[in-house]
């Protein structure tokens, strides 16, 4: 089992803080999860295209898209971040 978190208009948009999922055999990386995320449909679909920019962090540090993930995991998804 992994663990997803969704931060700030992720959570919003999803109506939901989190979940754990079976990590199946044939997700290893950010970029695989993303994908079958969105393959969920409606809002999931949108949040996790291809073509959108979600930040990711695995045990609590910065992931890109062929991060690694394995059972255990802690993955935390969230929109970029500006300041000012």
């Amino acid at each position: 089992m992994i663990r997803l978190l969704y931060f700030a208009s992720l959570r919003d948009r999803l109506g939901s803080s989190g979940e754990e999922l079976a990590l199946p055999e044939n997700v290893g990386d950010i970029a695989g999860l993303k994908a079958l995320l969105a393959r969920r449909g409606d809002t999931w679909s949108e949040v996790f295209a291809e073509d959108e920019l979600v930040l990711a962090a695995v045990n609590q540090e910065m992931a890109q898209p062929e991060t690694a993930i394995t059972d255990g995991d802690e993955i935390g998804f969230f929109p970029p971040v500006t300041g000012g």
